[in-house]
């Protein structure tokens, strides 16, 4: 697994680095599900100072050698397409690259060019633009019911319509365009497979249920339902972990739909830019963020790390488990044996005592973390 989470600890923030742009996801952990981005993802959440994770869900296998690819181009030209509907940029640029390879770039250039083309999306309209043609229209919200909807508007009733697949079929839209009287054209310009390891997967996947990532971003909803499979019997504590702790950000709607549908609250920027959504998760992370007064010092706990008077301090995640159990309860005292819930499974009470002990070192801050003898701990108010 490619993972960018240094091994040491990281060095105290003081309050005037921690208010730089570059510190705002300074003591958070942010988990990377993408593939053929995850390098531009991963350094622009470190440029803000995030952790990353890098685990791809899923790769992009292009399959222009494939045989029903080419028959259904060998469909485009002997019938040629009313309406073609661009998906993405990359699926765009593979087929006229298979087209070239097969000698039939050119009549595929032809019948593009006397079609209504649509770009669901700015990299679809990118590489439209860039083979020469014009597109005709995209959705503003890139959602594939935008499509269906503009299409039967405008009328398809006995037209043809060329549908470019996003790595998968999409039965729903391509009944919908069938019900209004369309002839349709699938077009399987690649197709998602699993990653060559799926090591780093897994892992995430624990990570998110033991809450040790803070956000997961998602670019694709075929990379949503691999993380789900991923997870297998322990889906549901996947899914009560992004409901509750873990922040879900998809880079736009069609990507957090599945999420939707399981009931997971989703932050999804108002373009899907890789950029937008970074300053999405930089806006929510730190709303989670929980403060307490306590001795008069200001506490923060903000993913892995505490804010202790404007300074960042990074945690080991036994030692937050614990700050993150005593701060929900603040001046109440918590047992040893409850405290011992909040830590990994397989540790034992003397584990929470060194914790405990990791912590009050970690805070550098007397009186935060009291005993209370023969009852446990607590956070006095």
């Amino acid at each position: 697994m490619i993972d960018r989470t240094p091994g040491a600890r990281r060095a105290v923030l003081t309050a005037a680095a921690l208010a730089e742009p570059a510190a705002s996801l300074s003591g958070y952990t942010v988990g990377v599900t993408a593939d053929r981005r995850k390098d531009e993802l991963s350094t622009l959440l470190e440029a803000r100072g995030a952790r990353v994770v890098l685990a791809p869900a899923l790769r992009i296998v292009p399959i222009s050698d494939d045989a029903e690819l080419r028959a259904a181009t060998r469909s485009c030209l002997d019938s040629p397409p009313d309406i073609v509907l661009v998906n993405t940029g990359i699926g765009m640029r593979g087929w006229l690259e298979a087209a070239e390879g097969w000698g039939l770039a050119e009549p595929l250039h032809a019948v593009l060019s006397g079609a209504y083309l649509v770009a669901r999306g700015p990299k679809a309209k990118a590489a439209v633009r860039s083979a020469g043609l014009r597109d005709d229209w995209s959705p503003d919200g890139e959602g594939y019911e935008e499509v269906v909807e503009h299409l039967t508007a405008r009328g398809i009733d006995g037209r043809i319509v060329a549908m470019q697949l996003h790595g998968e079929s999409q039965p729903e839209y391509t009944e919908a365009l069938k019900s209004a009287g369309a002839h349709v054209i699938e077009l399987p310009v690649y197709r998602w497979a699993p990653p060559i390891d799926p090591a780093p997967l897994h892992r995430l996947v624990d990570l998110i249920i033991a809450r040790l990532v803070d956000a997961v971003t998602f670019t694709s909803a075929a990379a949503v339902q691999a993380v789900l499979r991923a997870a297998g019997t322990g889906a549901d504590a996947l899914l009560d972990a992004l409901r509750d702790d873990v922040l879900a950000a998809c880079v736009g709607p069609v990507t957090s739909a599945p999420l939707r549908r399981h009931g997971i609250p989703v932050a999804v920027p108002g373009r899907a830019r890789l950029n937008s959504l970074v300053r999405t998760i930089v806006d929510e992370l730190p709303k989670r963020a929980v403060t307490l007064q306590v001795s008069g010092h200001s506490l923060t706990l903000r993913g892995h790390a505490a804010i202790v008077d404007g300074e960042l301090r990074p945690l080991a995640p036994a030692p937050m488990a614990v700050l993150r159990a005593l701060a929900g309860s603040p001046g109440r005292v918590l047992s040893r044996a409850a405290l011992l819930q909040a830590l990994p499974r397989g540790a034992d009470e003397h584990a929470v005592e060194m914790a405990v002990a990791r912590l009050r070192a970690g805070l550098a801050l007397p009186g935060v973390v009291q005993t209370v003898v023969k009852r446990g701990y607590r956070i006095p108010t």
